[in-house]
């Protein structure tokens, strides 16, 4: 499987030093939206979709306000996933399976791009989308309408230190999802074996690369009050925290952890 990593929203959200932490001229202040394309002998497969070109064309008719503003998202057109399939010589119709760890509306913005795929979720986290977001407007109806899920219950085999980890039915055994509900209700992180040792892309299940590998930096506080805030189940969220702060630890050498919106762990996986 070839692999592609993807940059799907640009944000630079306000709070200076309390989000970002002290200046330091080698980091970029910045947030990503980090997304995986895989290429497979079925087709193509998308791990979250970042924001869809509806959310950059409409902007805060479509994001509201307080999400633009808050994170000063770019809405730039060339960073919606269909526009990066297109790039590479695909068609958005090859985009067979999106796998979302969660369906917030900067996770799952792209979904409509890609009408043809199958959604793949945790029931639990469809089930909070339909009924919408109680703390936050984080999610966005009109991101799921239409869409077409496969939705699976939290169950499976054990996994490096995770429990119900489970294979998906029609797409490569070497992509697993992983249970590590917290910070929404039905979150996941997606693992690929990618012959030469596991990537695994944790979603919103940690913010900042200093949270799974305390020796990469302090968690600015703004990050730890934001995670505070949105947080489905703060003491899940806190406890597969600390499981991949344990896989970091032991599995160093082959399995690399990854999570959505940390521009450091994007640019590192570029290479």
């Amino acid at each position: 499987m070839r692999i592609h990593h993807l940059n799907c929203g640009s944000m630079c959200p306000i709070g200076g030093r309390l989000t970002f932490g002290a200046p330091d001229p080698g980091i970029v202040r910045e947030f990503v939206c980090h997304c995986l394309l895989i290429e497979t002998d079925g087709g193509l497969v998308l791990v979250d979709t970042g924001l869809g070109l509806d959310d950059v064309r409409e902007g805060t008719r479509r994001l509201g306000v307080g999400f633009v503003a808050s994170c000063r998202a770019r809405l730039l057109e060339r960073e919606c996933a269909v526009r990066q399939v297109e790039e590479l010589g695909f068609k958005a119709e090859d985009v067979r399976h999106i796998l979302v760890t969660h369906l917030d509306l900067d996770h799952a913005g792209g979904i409509p791009d890609f009408p043809g795929a199958t959604v793949h979720a945790y029931k639990p986290e469809h089930e909070a989308a339909v009924r919408g977001g109680l703390q936050l407007p984080r999610y966005i109806k009109d991101h799921t309408r239409g869409a077409r899920f496969e939705l699976h219950e939290p169950e499976g085999e054990p996994w490096f230190g995770f429990e119900c980890v489970r294979q998906i039915k029609g797409l490569p055994p070497e992509i697993l999802i992983v249970p590590v509900v917290g910070h929404s209700a039905g979150h996941s992180a997606i693992a690929v074996d990618t012959g030469g040792g596991w990537l695994v892309h944790c979603g919103d299940a940690y913010f900042h690369r200093g949270e799974v590998r305390p020796e990469e930096g302090d968690v600015p506080f703004g990050i730890k009050l934001f995670q505070a805030v949105v947080q489905h189940r703060g003491a899940a969220r806190r406890q597969n925290q600390a499981r991949l702060r344990q896989l970091a630890r032991e599995r160093r050498d082959d399995v690399t952890l990854f999570c959505a919106h940390d521009h450091v762990e994007f640019t590192r996986a570029l290479g």
